[in-house]
Parts: C-alpha cells; structure tokens; sequence
C-alpha cells in the first residue's frame, strides 16, 4: 500500500477529526503547474508558489499546534500531584483512567511521526517535479518559524515518558497501551531518544548538550528545539539562574542555531530528566552536587546584590 493511503486511513480511522496534511490537494496543485508551465518547470513557479506552499504551511501550523496542546495537556495530568493533582480534578480533567493516558500519548507520537513523514514526502515529489531545492528551503524556513513538528519539545517528553513507564509497568496491565517503538541508546557514552514508525522511519533526538558537552542536566527544550542544561541555557542567555530564562532579553541567540527570541518559551522537560536520572545515576549525583553549589554561588550573590540596592550602596 502507498503511503498515501496508509496516511489517508490513519486519519480517517480517527473517530475525532485531526489536522491532516492534504495530500490530494497539493498534489492537484502540482497537476496544475505541470499543465501551464514549460517541462521543467523553473524554481520559482508561480502556481505552486502561490498556492502550494501557503497551502501547507498552514496545515503544518495546525498539526503542530494540536499536536502541542493535546501533549501538553496529557503530561500536566500525568505529572500532576498534591494540591495540583486535586485541581485538576475540580477542573474535570484526571477523569480518564491511566491506561487510557497512556494510549492517548501513544497515539500522539505515531501522530507526530506519521505527519512528519507525510510532509516529507509531499516535498520530496515537489522538488521531484520541479527538478529545484525549493521544498528542502521551505522546510528550513518552516524551521525557523518553530512551525516543524519533529522540533515539538513535547514529542522528546512523550518519548521519555514512555520509556519511563515500560520500565517501570512492565509487568502490569497497562504495559500492553506502552509505545515499543522509543528507546534511549548510547553511541560513545552520547545519550540520544530514538524512535522508529513503519520500519520506514527513524528520529534520533541528541540528548548532549552543545554548551557543556555533557548529557544535559535539568534539561529544557527552547523555542528553536534545541536541548540544553538549564544552567547553559540561562549562561547563553546572559540571565542568572535565579532569574531564569523567562528574563532573556528578545535578543538573547541559541547557542547552536542562533536564533534569537527563543529563551521565553522554553519548556523544562521533567519527564526526560526523570529517564536520565535513573539511566546515568553515577554522573547524574555528581552533575547535582556540582549545581548545587553553583546555585547557591549563584542566589548568595543575587541577595547581596539586592541589598546593596535597597540600602543605596
């Protein structure tokens, strides 16, 4: 079977109706071009310029905006506890089961996955067509539009949160709704998430930070996507720790691709520091005690530094 089919009844098996990219339409599109245009049609057409790419960008903002809200929402229930946990509750939200949480997140990675290749193929048959590299230029500025879907901090804690729970429910009932598909390997001591759909496809998620060069440490995950230790990040971002990222100023770059105002949107990612801590446990105590003192290091000065401020010195 095409992929094309396989993607179209993957949606339509979906009793709630989610964004899809068109895959009908955009190739009705390409059609098009191919009956006005000249053979080889030039890189910049404008039929599929006009149409096409609005077309898909929008689909794609869709997709990842649903993707991102569903997981979002399923992570603060699953990690909620305490008087939060009692919140929610009031607020009609922990009324699924547990067994049902898990195959929801489970149905939200092959979700991610199976757009992420259907956009890759669509693009792939436009460059085809038009004998250009202007899909592989639309997806880096998509990219940098925080608009691709495999960028989605959400998709590293919906892995790491299944891996978490194969290992810790794999003798009870619920391991049966578990995503066997994910995995944390290690290539020279490097730690990355690996995660295959259909045979087909495979995404490796780094897990080293390119600040440091260690495996990340209290990780968070910037608009841009790219996973740093919180300390790195907010050194990159020229704020203390004690004001956090939130206080980055809009011009503040990425560390790796340079992109700036992607600091206040940066998401921490409890779920992947839970699988590290427990997979690197000897550099994990070590990394804790070094924070540790940096923190402190870092909130002494701070409170000295008010109170010079508020006594006038």
């Amino acid at each position: 079977m095409k992929f094309c089919k396989t993607y179209q009844s993957y949606i339509q098996g979906h009793g709630h109706k989610l964004p899809a990219v068109g895959f009908k339409k955009l190739k009705k599109t390409m059609k098009r071009c191919r009956r006005v245009s000249t053979p080889t049609c030039p890189d910049h057409c404008r039929v599929c310029d006009g149409t096409f790419f609005p077309s898909l960008l929008k689909e794609m903002s869709e997709i990842v905006g649903c993707f991102n809200q569903r997981a979002q929402k399923l992570l603060e229930v699953h990690l909620a506890s305490g008087f939060r946990k009692y919140f929610l509750m009031l607020k009609g939200k922990l009324h699924r089961n547990r067994t049902g949480l898990i195959q929801e997140g489970k149905d939200l990675v092959i979700y991610a996955l199976i757009n992420a290749i259907a956009i890759r193929k669509i693009l792939k048959k436009y460059d085809k067509i038009h004998y250009s590299k202007q899909g592989q230029l639309f997806k880096s500025k998509v990219q940098t539009m925080h608009k691709e879907i495999l960028q989605s901090p959400w998709l590293s804690e919906l892995i790491a949160l299944h891996i978490n729970l194969r290992e810790t429910k794999a003798k009870s009932r619920e391991a049966s709704a578990l995503f066997h598909g994910c995995y944390l390997t290690f290539k020279d001591g490097k730690p990355s998430l690996t995660c295959e759909l259909f045979d087909s496809f495979k995404i490796d998620i780094n897990l080293t930070c390119s600040i440091c060069l260690d495996t990340v440490f209290d990780p968070v995950s910037l608009a841009c996507g790219h996973i740093f230790c919180y300390t790195c990040a907010c050194l990159a971002a020229s704020v203390t720790i004690v004001d956090g990222l939130k206080e980055a100023k809009s011009k503040a770059k990425c560390a790796l691709c340079r992109q700036q105002g992607i600091y206040k949107d940066a998401i921490h990612l409890e779920e992947l520091n839970i699988l590290l801590g427990r997979r690197c446990k000897e550099y994990w105590e070590q990394r804790l005690r070094m924070e540790r003192k940096e923190r402190v290091k870092q909130v002494k000065e701070h409170w000295e530094t008010q109170c010079r401020a508020f006594v006038g010195i």
